[in-house]
Parts: C-alpha cells; sequence; structure tokens
C-alpha cells in the first residue's frame, strides 16, 4: 500500500474533514432483509458501521437508507440517520452518484458539514476494515487524484481474453486473441472494483465533476477474501463459511 504520508491518521488531516456515507436501501431482491440480516452474530450492515466507526481518518459517518427499521439498526451500530432517503433515491435502478450528492448537500444545507472529502462505504462488504479504509484515504489525501477505489485482481477465468459471449446461439471470443500464445502467464493483468468495498473522492470530483471516479483514479488494492461482496444467496453462504475460519478456526 501507498505509505500515509503526512497524514496524521486522527479523524481529520489538519482541517480536512471526511464524510463516510453507507447507503443501505430497503427492499433488497438477492436477499430479502439483507442489510440488516444477522451475519455470524450480527446485522451485516454493523461490519460497515463498526469499520467507519473505528477509521482513525473519517471524520463523521453517516447511513443513508428509506427503510425506518435499517434506520433504527444503523442508530443501534452507532452511525448517525440524519435524514430518511427520498422515494425516487431508493429504488434498484437509482445508481449510486445521486445518492451521494443528496447526503452530501444534506449535510452541507442542514447539518453545516462540509466534507472535503467522501468514502461510501457498501454494508454488503463485510470484510473491509478500519485499516483499508484508513489506507485507501490517507493514499487519497495525500496525491493529486480525484478518486481511489478498491480492486482485486480478475481471476484467469473471468480474464477478459477468456471470456466468451453468446451470439446466434453459438459462443464466441469476447477479445480476439491467437490461439498458439493463449497462455494464461502471457494475458495482462486485469483488475475489477470489489463491490466495491471503497469508494473515496474529493468533494470537487463529486459536486463540480458530478462524478464519484472523476479523470484520476488511484486503485486501492485488496486480496479475494477481504473483497467479498454479499448478492446473493451463494455469496452469503460463502461468507459465512470464510467468517468461521478467520476468527472460530472452523
Amino acid at each position: 500500500m501507498t505509505s500515509p504520508g503526512n497524514c496524521d491518521m486522527t479523524g481529520t488531516v489538519g482541517d480536512t474533514k471526511i464524510l463516510a456515507v453507507i447507503p443501505a436501501r430497503g427492499g433488497s431482491k438477492g436477499i430479502l432483509g439483507k442489510n440488516i440480516k444477522r451475519f455470524c452474530g450480527k446485522p451485516l450492515l454493523a461490519y460497515t458501521a463498526e469499520s467507519a466507526i473505528r477509521s482513525n481518518m473519517v471524520s463523521k459517518t453517516i447511513l443513508s437508507t428509506d427503510d425506518k427499521e435499517i434506520a433504527k439498526v444503523g442508530r443501534g451500530c452507532g452511525v448517525e440517520v440524519p435524514f430518511l432517503r427520498p422515494d425516487e433515491l431508493a429504488t434498484d435502478m437509482c445508481p449510486a452518484l445521486p445518492v451521494i450528492i443528496h447526503a452530501v448537500e444534506y449535510m452541507e444545507k442542514v447539518e453545516s458539514f462540509f466534507p472535503n472529502y467522501v468514502i461510501l462505504l457498501q454494508p454488503t462488504s463485510p470484510f473491509r476494515t478500519s485499516q483499508h479504509i484508513d489506507e485507501a484515504l490517507a493514499t487519497l489525501i495525500n496525491s493529486d487524484a480525484d478518486s481511489i477505489v478498491s480492486v482485486t485482481e480478475v481471476p484467469h477465468a473471468f480474464n477478459p481474453y477468456s471470456v466468451m459471449q453468446l451470439q446466434d446461439g453459438c459462443l464466441n471470443n469476447f477479445l480476439a486473441y491467437d490461439e498458439k500464445n493463449n497462455i494464461r502467464q502471457k494475458k495482462p493483468v486485469f483488475y475489477g472494483r470489489n463491490g466495491a468495498a471503497i469508494y473515496a473522492f474529493s468533494r470537487e470530483c463529486l459536486m463540480e465533476k458530478n462524478s464519484l471516479y472523476g479523470d484520476k483514479i488511484l486503485p486501492y488494492f485488496m486480496d479475494r477474501a477481504e473483497s467479498l461482496d454479499i448478492d446473493d444467496e451463494w455469496d452469503w453462504n460463502l461468507a459465512t463459511l470464510l467468517y468461521e475460519q478467520k476468527y472460530h478456526g472452523k
């Protein structure tokens, strides 16, 4: 990881303020009530809430939700719930960008909290820790980049040069390649967003460039186990197995 450099890792860096936003809408379709379903003894949301609260870099952590029960659980986990998200920002077709812009605009206009940086922490990444958060934020703050995104190396089977697409009932290579040279060791390395567990960006990137990424994006590398993003029952079962192995030696 990149060295934190001059960041003092104590909640703010000089006058720098960092807002963590946890988006957790109701109406999950993959797993009913996923965000507050009990995962290895506590609500799934609690793992992200705790990692944000334990961060030495984050100044304030809020939950953006449209659901009163999720809001109640969030408060019980120690995060602030300053508003209930408008219905139009709580559909399964609504992207993250307007949700985060709404949260920042509310915090600035109503709470008079003006962040220099924002970090988006999705509650479906229970293996992301406060150390990951602090390292990513310190790397971003000590750079001239617009954002930093957590990624993991794309497995060989899902490398774009291994992927095939179905066309008219037949498989075709997604990217052309020389069959005589098509071996794993010669394929370029690709990285995929791991959920992503971490999106962090400057306020200017969000509000002026209207983007979570901007023009210059730094990578924050995480391994495959840390990167597990719970989307469906298969993910849930795998995450449970990994958690029990990691923390209980089962």
